[in-house]
């Protein structure tokens, strides 16, 4: 699996994760608070696609995951 690919389905996930537990009927879990994960999620994809820096894509490079895409800051530029 790419590296985009895995960055978009982590995003995704968390995003999902965060909103269940926003939602849950369990009073353990439930709260508002957990939709402040979501909104970190929403930044840090809008300030990789403004800069090109994403700190997943970091991590996942480390641990050797994938190769490298378009998604999050993966900018080649050909000279010709």
């Amino acid at each position: 699996m790419q590296i985009e690919n895995v960055i978009r389905l982590f995003a995704g996930l968390v995003i999902l994760a965060s909103l269940a537990l926003g939602a849950a009927a369990s009073p353990l879990f439930h709260s508002a608070h957990w939709l402040w994960l979501t909104v970190f999620v929403g930044v840090n994809l809008a300030q990789s696609s403004l800069t090109g820096l994403c700190p997943l894509e970091t991590i996942l490079r480390r641990l050797g995951v994938g190769t490298a895409g378009a998604a999050c800051g993966a900018r080649r530029r050909t000279t010709g």
